[in-house]
């Protein structure tokens, strides 16, 4: 039987998940349907815009996408400690930017404050939003009705868009991490869909190479593309939570470990992993034909949770699951 979503989200373990959506019957989410002839790929653009748009309100960050033809991924960060550290202002704000909010929400923004007895009632409001701000739930759940809306008064009709609720997937360390980014950022070149990282369009990796190419310095936090989690090498420092403020790992090596990936999947090029990329497998504890082999199919090496089997205890253990699960492939593919 499927678990709960809430059962399968252990902040105090990561911070990291892969989600993934599909449209639900024959609709397209872009792309050109065979049978119509109709584009749909204008499509891409909503998605991508209202996904990069909702950092800016939730305490959730980006760290890869792509947008495919009826079908989305995305990595999230959740970014507990900036919620916090949000006002109860901010929070209300914010949470206005999404829904109406309430009677008493508007009069707090009107007026600044509430009485004694509105105020017990309304904190326990804020609380919540504060909560649900953080919450790849809510974040999935705006961002997939928004498009649905969309999507539906183009096509004059009514009904689910999307198949279901979407998947989500915990990564557990950083070798999982950056195995999902990456397989996350190849999904066009496996589906033939672009030739190169940078004609990868609607993808967090193009956005990343573009920015990258416009600097001097494209390993510096703030010369990185804005609306993504950065890249800020190994030696980061962590916060009160103990969790970094970005990804560990320098951006140019992670480009590189990601281009030469794609050269070895296409079964049309010839490629390799050359020795800079060895090099970064091997930090993981990563070897390339299982490296390989979760970039091609991330999605069907694990279930719901990845990362090596320390990991996958730990989380199992604060989630009270009486056994690991997804034990084996964890081992099979984590040393």
């Amino acid at each position: 039987m499927p678990k709960p979503r809430k059962s399968l989200i252990a902040i105090e373990s990561t911070a990291y998940y892969h989600c993934m959506a599909r449209c639900v019957r024959r609709a397209f989410l872009c792309g050109v349907d065979e049978l119509s002839g109709k584009s749909y790929e204008h499509r891409r653009g909503w998605l991508e815009n209202k996904l990069l748009s909702l950092p800016n309100i939730f305490a959730i960050d980006i760290a890869a996408y792509a947008i495919m033809s009826n079908h989305y991924h995305v990595v999230l960060h959740i970014n507990a400690a900036r919620a916090k550290e949000w006002s109860d202002l901010e929070v209300v704000e914010r949470w206005h930017q999404l829904f109406s909010g309430t009677a008493l929400s508007s009069k707090y923004l009107k007026d600044g404050e509430l009485p004694k007895t509105e105020a017990l009632a309304f904190q326990v409001v804020v609380d919540e939003w504060r909560s649900r701000l953080q919450d790849i739930s809510w974040f999935m759940r705006v961002l997939n009705e928004a498009i649905a809306r969309e999507a539906n008064a183009e096509d004059n009709c009514t009904g689910r868009f999307w198949e279901g609720r979407f998947k989500s997937q915990a990564l557990l360390d950083e070798a999982a991490l950056l195995a999902c980014m990456a397989y996350v950022d190849l999904n066009p070149i496996r589906a033939n869909m672009a030739k190169t990282l940078e004609k990868s369009h609607h993808t967090s990796i193009k956005k990343r190479c573009v920015k990258a190419k416009k600097t001097r310095q494209a390993n510096h936090i703030n010369q990185q593309e804005k609306s993504l989690l950065p890249f800020v090498g190994l030696g980061c420092q962590k916060n009160s939570q103990n969790q970094s403020e970005g990804i560990l790992m320098r951006l140019t090596d992670y480009l590189n470990l990601v281009d030469c990936t794609g050269r070895i999947i296409r079964e049309d090029k010839n490629g390799c992993i050359d020795s800079k990329a060895e090099k970064i497998l091997q930090r993981l504890n990563i070897n390339e034909a299982q490296w390989i082999t979760m970039s091609k199919n991330f999605e069907g090496c694990f279930s719901s949770f990845a990362g090596n089997e320390r990991s996958l205890r730990s989380a199992c253990e604060k989630l009270e699951y009486q056994r690991p699960s997804g034990l084996s492939a964890c081992k099979q593919m984590f040393h």
